[in-house]
């Protein structure tokens, strides 16, 4: 194969990675807490000795949108949603992970854990826990959670130092591969919770755009192949 093919072959492989990625944004435009991806394309530089430089793509890199989406009222006591920036810390098995799904449920114990059982961590990375007869719970604008005048813990608001270090770890889950620091200026509210912020309309609009694109990348790769295969015979005759 030429340097035309292979060129082309990394574009196609770029977009094949973006239309995956576009259609997870689609499944989740009804997802709480979700925050939609973009792939990001870069140039890739290959030189060999004696020959010419070959400028190919790179789209392995993804990036995060970190917009406010809406906010639902659903009036559960444990239903959280952050105004501003941050996220909630819950406490997975493989580590702390960020999210901005702000569902939570007492378990058995009494630790307020998410849908998947992670428990919800307070400022200084500790489970929060709910007394089985605590009554009705309140918060307070800073996450100070509250029953009959007795504060019972303050929901931790957290944000990477670095927002490059948030790494998407599947679902609403986010990991940041640096330092963590508290979230200042966002407020938490409850009986609330934040929709997903992804724009169902752009996102189709995108995926009709790349494939498209994905197409004419295919239609010039079997073009090429039809002109070697003519050029093979011509020769061979």
């Amino acid at each position: 194969m030429d340097a035309a093919g292979y060129v082309t072959l990394t574009r196609q492989s770029g977009l094949m990675h973006e239309m995956q990625v576009v259609a997870n944004n689609i499944a989740n435009v009804s997802t709480t807490g979700f925050r939609r991806e973009g792939v990001v394309f870069a140039e890739y530089v290959q030189r060999l000795e004696g020959e010419p430089s070959l400028s190919m793509a790179n789209a392995a890199a993804r990036n995060i949108d970190l917009t406010q989406a809406g906010l639902t009222q659903t009036g559960g006591a444990f239903d959280f949603a952050i105004q501003g920036e941050g996220f909630f810390m819950v406490e997975s098995p493989n580590g702390p992970r960020l999210t901005r799904a702000g569902s939570f449920t007492p378990s058995d114990l009494g630790e307020l854990v998410n849908a998947d059982g992670h428990r919800l961590l307070d400022q200084g990375g500790a489970p929060i826990f709910i007394p089985p007869d605590a009554g009705v719970v309140g918060m307070a604008q800073d996450g100070t959670l509250s029953a009959a005048g007795k504060p019972l813990g303050r929901v931790g608001l957290w944000q990477p130092a670095d927002p490059l270090d948030l790494q998407h770890q599947g679902g609403t889950l986010f990991a940041a591969s640096g330092a963590v620091e508290p979230a200042d200026g966002a407020q938490i509210l409850q009986g609330f919770v934040e929709g997903s912020n992804v724009d169902p309309v752009s996102e189709i609009a995108r995926m009709i755009e790349v494939q498209r694109a994905y197409e004419m990348g295919q239609t010039f790769l079997d073009n090429e192949d039809a002109r070697v295969r003519g050029v093979i015979q011509v020769l061979g005759r």
